[in-house]
């Protein structure tokens, strides 16, 4: 199931779609658009160490990440192919924003009084959050477990991915206040894209077909 979020996401694509779909692109070329700014992003990030510049281009790319569904809907364009395409370059744009941080170099953090790099926290978010979400969704699919697509999109979870980057992108805006801000939601990221993990693997057990 949809979280409020996500629903409040797409109904703001969809309004972004009213607007943009007045120039001349079309929906999968505004999917690729989007991996522009975000590296733009990970430069920013990884060669001129500029959290403020960083976090500005990866909003624009979820922005246009954003008009490309809206646009589809709003023009009856919506595809396997297009789909296929968002999907696929949103995990693009989102590694990009992860390897950008670990090129950052944040400051190591303490768990249970342990010091632990926060690059491990970022491959940890980055396998978890961004591959493993996907990828339980996809094989549940492919191995035909649950093959109603109603049942795949309700198998949401905690954290899903418009939540995960908000909590990054909040922790991004909070930066220059504190650098623990972010070192917090990486490692809160983390443990909440795990139990999102486990939710969607016990929502496929129970729902097997």
């Amino acid at each position: 199931m949809k979280s409020g979020f996500s629903e409040t996401a797409e109904q703001i694509g969809v309004k972004l779609g009213i607007v943009f779909s007045k120039i001349p692109l079309t929906p999968n070329q505004w999917t690729v658009l989007s991996i522009v700014p975000a590296i733009l992003g990970f430069i920013a990030l990884a060669y001129y160490r500029e959290m403020g510049w960083a976090l500005a281009l990866f909003l624009l790319s979820g922005l246009i990440d954003a008009v490309d569904g809206g646009v589809a809907r709003v023009t009856g364009s919506v595809s396997n192919l297009g789909a296929y395409l968002d999907g696929m370059f949103d995990r693009f744009v989102e590694a990009l924003l992860l390897f950008g941080l670990i090129a950052f170099r944040l400051p190591d953090s303490a768990v249970l009084g342990y010091p632990v790099p926060m690059w491990q926290w970022l491959v940890l978010l980055l396998f978890i959050g961004t591959c493993m979400v996907s990828y339980s969704r996809a094989y549940a699919d492919h191995r035909k477990v649950l093959t109603d697509p109603k049942k795949l999109k309700k198998m949401g979870g905690l954290l899903e991915r418009a939540e995960r980057l908000a909590l990054v992108f909040l922790g991004m805006l909070l930066f220059y206040l504190d650098a623990a801000y972010l070192n917090a939601a990486i490692i809160v990221a983390v443990l909440l894209s795990a139990v999102t993990l486990l939710q969607r693997m016990w929502f496929v057990v129970k729902n097997a077909e």
